[in-house]
């Protein structure tokens, strides 16, 4: 078993004892994506698969238990999984930290098979997911793609209005548009800096 710093240029051999710990990138940035890799070095095969709903359910429920929301689940063929965490006073590294040690325990117990495992904030133009967060984030201003065009556009720039009967409210220049949650493609909020 090898540990790897995989973010930066290259992989970096570290001890056992090292896992975990709080590193700089060559540009001296600060990381906290270490893994483990089970073969001679991480992987650069990036095709991401729609994560299983039984084991992304899982993972929301253990990371409710530590105070933490689940925003997204990525994994790849390779082995990589990577998870995006919030909570409402933000995220920190210290966060990712207590997160991944956390979930490499239990994936362990669970039996829960992986090469790599990432724990990252959504960052500033967060992913919108579920109908609850069109529902707290009323208010901000949003990108919205759909999978269909809706009279010759398929995306939509505007302010997020709520939820009603289960249709989300876009606002976009005076406009008013009623999209059903199951039209869209995908969904950001716009960063507010």
């Amino acid at each position: 078993m090898r540990f790897y710093n995989i973010s930066g240029s290259s992989a970096e051999r570290l001890i056992p004892e090292e896992k975990g710990a709080l590193r700089l990138t060559p540009g001296g940035r600060p990381c906290y994506n270490f893994g483990v890799s089970k073969g001679d070095g991480p992987r650069a095969h990036f095709l991401f698969v729609k994560p299983e709903s039984a084991r992304e359910s899982w993972i929301a429920k253990t990371l409710e238990g530590l105070g933490y929301e689940l925003v997204d689940l990525e994994s790849s063929r390779s082995g990589l999984l990577r998870i995006f965490i919030d909570s409402p006073r933000g995220i920190t590294v210290d966060d990712c930290a207590r997160v991944s040690h956390h979930l490499t325990r239990a994936f362990a117990v669970e039996g829960i098979e992986y090469e790599r495992l990432e724990v990252s904030s959504p960052g500033l133009d967060r992913p919108l997911k579920r109908l609850e967060d069109y529902r707290r984030f009323a208010g901000r201003e949003a990108t919205v793609k759909l999978k269909l065009p809706r009279a010759g556009r398929r995306r939509f720039e505007g302010k997020l209005a709520g939820v009603e009967e289960g249709r989300i409210l876009l606002d976009v220049e005076g406009v008013r548009h009623s999209l059903g949650f199951d039209e869209i493609d995908r969904a950001r909020l716009v960063p507010d800096v």
